[in-house]
């Protein structure tokens, strides 16, 4: 590391309601491109927090993730959540390799087949709610059984096998106790569980994705045992856990902000682009993601960072550039498009972008629209969140109507 760079010490511990962390906003307009220690790992690593430098790294060949396999790289969580044969830790031309496998499976025609479905849920759970009363909690009702439900019915994964799925994931992304151990021991059984699952689709095929996955073609190329059984992980990790809290985390922040509600009431046409602008808004998770490592010298913003050097970017300073976004501390649902990098950018975009858009089009506008006098039943103030993992969130949330 460059020496004379100072060393910001950035545990990303600010978590109340879902104000924007001070630590990387001071980052992103003091020192865009900073020198960190993070958590866990070994030594320091660079973030990068400006929406260009931002880009500038995620799409530049010589910033590798396949790089990353086998170092103990600063972090957030105690065990590395991504493995070594997970699409989000190659370069191309394996990672191009292994997209194009999986865009075979998860189109458009998976994602039209999955609306149907993704609006029965949802219909279902907000009857439920609806017979429980009011108040009910939210997160219990519908944001933490939604998304789950709708990965699981699109992998085929059985009902009984769903919470223990879940608990797995809750462990590998805890940023606290217990620790280590317990992440690794998660990562282990889930790995184990997919590996099984994998391999039976394969010999009896079905109409689910991993069954697609697992027969997917690209000329003589097809998913390999172990790639095939990663995928299966990391589509439910993906599949899963950010539209788990966006739900809540969009509910909440219209909730809170009632001129913005009213405008989205008396325009539902506007929900899709209200929903652009909620993801680009709300802090959705503490700290950073997947490190990449430089392999040449190569100068962003400014700042050279050398061959060998971990580099993290976030995502999130990114969405508050005011240089790309007017206003961009403003919850404006009406904003003109612009792109927001919630769901990453370049090559390692998350392939599971659109069902969670798909999720929360669904969810937060049939809930408007079956509860047209939705409220928080409490005070803002009054309400838990999460502090022990990388998610940002209620951890319940109370609605009356």
């Amino acid at each position: 590391m460059t020496a004379s760079a100072p060393v910001w010490h950035c545990p990303f511990e600010h978590t109340p309601a879902l104000e924007f962390d001070p630590v990387l906003e001071k980052l992103r307009t003091e020192e865009p491109v900073a020198r960190v220690r993070l958590p866990y790992g070994q030594g320091e690593a660079w973030l990068v927090t400006r929406y260009g430098d931002v880009r500038a790294v995620v799409t530049d060949r010589r910033f590798s993730r396949a790089a990353t396999v086998g170092r103990d790289l600063p972090r957030m969580t105690p065990d590395p959540i991504a493995q070594a044969e997970a699409i989000n830790l190659m370069d191309p031309p394996a990672h191009t390799r292994l997209r194009r496998l999986v865009a075979k499976g998860f189109g458009t025609h998976y994602l039209e087949r999955m609306l149907p479905r993704i609006q029965r849920i949802v219909d279902t759970l907000l009857d439920e709610m609806a017979e429980h009363g009011s108040p009910a909690d939210l997160v219990q009702h519908l944001s933490a059984r939604l998304p789950l439900t709708a990965i699981c019915e699109l992998l085929a994964i059985p009902e009984r096998d769903r919470l223990q799925l879940r608990r797995y994931v809750a462990a590998m992304m805890a940023t606290g106790a217990p620790g280590r151990d317990v992440a690794g021991q998660a990562k282990t059984e889930l790995r184990a569980y997919f590996t099984e699952l994998t391999a039976r689709r394969r010999r009896d095929p079905g109409e689910d994705l991993i069954s697609t996955l697992a027969t997917a073609r690209d000329g003589d190329e097809s998913l390999d045992p172990d790639e095939l059984a990663v995928m299966g992980m990391v589509l439910l990790v993906t599949g899963h856990d950010t539209s788990t809290c966006q739900i809540s985390n969009a509910v909440y922040t219209l909730l809170t902000r009632p001129e913005q509600l009213a405008k989205l009431r008396s325009q539902p046409a506007l929900l899709p682009e209200a929903i652009e602008e909620l993801l680009r808004f709300i802090p959705f998770r503490r700290g950073v993601g997947i490190p990449r490592v430089a392999t040449e010298d190569v100068e962003i913003g400014g700042v050279t960072i050398r061959a060998g050097e971990p580099v993290h970017v976030s995502y999130l300073t990114a969405n508050r550039d005011g240089t790309v976004f007017e206003r961009p501390d403003a919850l404006e649902l009406d904003r003109e498009p612009a792109a927001h990098m919630t769901f990453g950018w370049g090559s390692h975009d998350c392939p599971g972008a659109e069902l969670a858009r798909m999720e929360l089009r669904v969810a937060v506008g049939t809930l408007l629209d079956r509860f047209p006098a939705l409220r928080l039943a409490v005070a803002p103030g009054q309400l838990q969140w999460e502090s022990g993992s990388v998610w940002r969130q209620p951890l319940v949330l109370p609605v009356a109507w």
